[in-house]
């Protein structure tokens, strides 16, 4: 059996967010919370979008990779307002805060410590419209949400059908302004998006023809998007292909880059594209030999290789391009991005149990034991 999870209605080309007011009232929404940050407020296309909306409040205090504080925040700013359903307008952190705000909104008595793992919402939430500015985290399609608990050093995954946004506005236009760092970050990230639900376990013809998809589009214009930021035709091919590759891997799972990505935020609290980006190399590397039809086949879609070519040698072609791309794209090491090697030391064996424990690694085409995760963040740091 196959089922496919994705928002009430998916909206895809330059100037879709043109709509916003739209779609907002087609939902019956007369009081809304936008949830955004306060640079894409102030000077990026958030502001804009605002002034179109009837009735808004706004709140922009969301942090790189949010946090339970953050998500109180936005709670309490939805009571204030009397809001009726919630328009998310950024990177992964706006998204995800709207969608963990909306759903305690309506589910009194619950707090969010409730919803970590799968299926914990225990009731539909406010109506969130989803309208990404960054072609990173895919978060305007999926069904999960990532917030860090700063008490333990904690990242709580939750997956629920609750947490899916109701309209998902996929506009590229939108992000022809992302800092060109931070467009390599989440440009990676959605190639580890498309990689990794590809070669899980839990893939389906539908997933893998997303991801698929998104791996062309991704692996294809990166650079040029990240390079020539007002380029886009690969500002178009780079949104798209989040987004698929967001649907992808929310209906299949990621698999062990993820997995010991998110320890790597709690504990060193770097944002969760750059920690994805930086493990994928190793990670790629180690996990090949599970399944080398299938990252040969991402190496064939990404142009690195020919249906002539072997799969070893299409494999040795993925990994020695995922190697260039963070060189090209200046995505550090660890310790490049400031982790200290005395706090590394202490908590590598920790990170690798919550790697484990996250469930995640299960996915992976090659199984890694708790010290071959060590060996793993040794080979990132």
């Amino acid at each position: 059996m196959i089922e496919l999870h994705l928002p009430q209605d998916v909206v895809i080309g330059g100037g879709a967010s043109d709509a916003l007011a739209d779609h907002v009232t087609r939902l019956g929404v007369e009081r809304p919370l936008v949830v955004t940050d306060e640079f894409l407020l102030e000077q990026g296309p958030a502001g804009p979008l605002v002034e179109r909306l009837h009735s808004p409040a706004v709140f922009c205090d969301v942090q790189p990779d949010p946090t339970v504080a953050n998500v109180d925040g936005a709670l309490a700013a939805i009571r204030e307002h009397g809001a009726d359903g919630v328009v998310a307008i950024g990177g992964g952190s706006p998204m995800d805060t709207a969608k963990v705000a909306a759903v305690l909104a309506a589910n009194d008595g619950c707090e969010m410590r409730d919803f970590a793992g799968y299926h914990q919402v225990p009731g539909p939430g406010l109506p969130v419209i989803a309208v990404p500015t960054t072609a990173g985290t895919g978060s305007e399609v999926t069904r999960v949400a990532v917030i860090t608990d700063t008490e333990r050093d904690v990242k709580m995954m939750m997956l629920d059908g609750h947490l899916m946004a109701r309209v998902a506005i996929s506009d590229y236009k939108l992000t022809l302004s992302t800092p060109a760092a931070l467009s390599a970050n989440v440009g990676v990230d959605s190639l580890t998006h498309a990689i990794e639900s590809y070669v899980s376990s839990k893939a389906t013809v539908v997933t893998e023809m997303l991801s698929l998809e998104a791996a062309r589009l991704i692996g294809r214009n990166i650079r040029r998007a990240v390079r020539h930021g007002d380029d886009e035709e690969a500002r178009e091919a780079m949104m798209l292909g989040a987004t698929l590759a967001g649907a992808a891997f929310s209906n299949a799972s990621v698999a062990l880059v993820h997995g010991m990505s998110r320890p790597i935020g709690a504990h060193f609290h770097l944002p969760h594209g750059l920690s994805n980006a930086l493990l994928l190399p190793a990670v790629t590397r180690f996990s090949v030999s599970g399944a080398p039809d299938r990252y040969a086949r991402i190496a064939r879609e990404m142009g690195l290789a020919s249906e002539a070519d072997s799969d070893e040698r299409a494999c040795d072609a993925l990994v020695e391009e995922l190697d260039a791309l963070n060189r090209d794209l200046e995505i550090p090491t660890l310790s490049g991005a400031g982790a200290e090697r005395e706090h590394f030391e202490r908590v590598v064996e920790e990170m690798a149990q919550a790697a484990l424990d996250s469930g995640s690694p299960d996915f992976n085409p090659r199984q890694a034991s708790r010290e071959e995760i060590v060996a793993l963040y040794h080979d990132a740091f």
